[in-house]
Formats: C-alpha cells, structure tokens, sequence
C-alpha cells in the first residue's frame, strides 16, 4: 500500500491501460554502497544471469561474494557452468529460505518503490523504463540509504 492524495473526502484512483508488456530488473548492491543494476523487456533466464554476474566482474575488482536467495534460476545449469570457470572471481552464499530482512536488495526495492516511485503511473513501458532510470540515478546519490539497506540486515 501507498500512500496517495486526493482532495479530502475524495478517493484517490490511480489507473493505468491493461498491458502483457513487462520489464525484468536485476540488481545488487556492494558492501561500500554501491548500486548495480541491469533491465530487460524480457524475463531474465540462467544465461541473462550469467551477463549479470559477468557485469558484476567488469565493474568491480578482486574477489566478489554474492548472497542470493534459492530462486530456480539461481541454480540453472548456465549459471553453475559459469562459476565452475577457473577466471570466475565470484563465490557464491545462499540466503535461508524466506529470509527477504536478510537480503539488501530486497531493501533497495522496498525503497525504490515506496519512495522513488510512489504514486507513479506509466501508460508505456518506455515511460516505466525513464521513470525507473530516473529512480535509481537518484538512490545513486543516497549514500546513506545504500548504506542503511546492508546495515538494516546485519550482516
């Protein structure tokens, strides 16, 4: 739930056209605060996850630990034939299961959408992907959020 506005005593109605259109975003945030973030119109599949970790070791040097959750396509062949390479730099942790207060990404988004884009009505997906771009150059900024998102897990 969002918070809306509307003249009082005026229910506030936010409608937007019917659409099979999507956009699929992966993210990840470093322990320094970080963001890294890439999208697609298509749903991500084991070698999409793959250019993601491949991203992930362009832009950031020396070993990389990344902990996720046991999402299927975590587990997709592509993705262990990838970390099984001798160049691959990345060490993988598995969260527990349903453990979304442990996982800083799961706080990136929480804020992304209850602060960034709240309220936020898109008639295309061009407009969702300007408004998403938008979104994150702003967080980038936010030190201190970044920040806070890892500290809120405790790890």
């Amino acid at each position: 739930m969002v918070r809306t506005y509307a003249p009082v005593g005026q229910t506030p109605i936010l409608s937007a056209p019917k659409s099979y259109a999507h956009l699929s975003v992966i993210s990840g945030v470093s322990e320094t605060g970080k963001l890294y973030v890439q999208q697609q119109a298509c749903a991500y599949r084991g070698p999409t996850i793959v250019g993601f970790l491949e991203h992930l070791q362009r832009h950031i040097a020396g070993g990389i630990l990344v902990l996720w959750d046991g999402a299927r396509i975590h587990r997709s062949k592509p993705v262990k034939e990838f970390l099984s390479q001798e160049a691959c730099r990345i060490h993988l942790e598995r969260l527990p299961a349903y453990a979304p207060e442990l996982n800083p990404d799961e706080g990136i988004w929480s804020y992304l959408k209850q602060v960034e884009l709240r309220n936020l009505v898109c008639h295309t997906l061009d407009e969702l992907r300007y408004e998403l771009r938008l979104a994150i150059a702003r967080l980038r900024h936010k030190a201190s959020v970044l920040r806070g998102v890892i500290a809120q897990t405790g790890l």
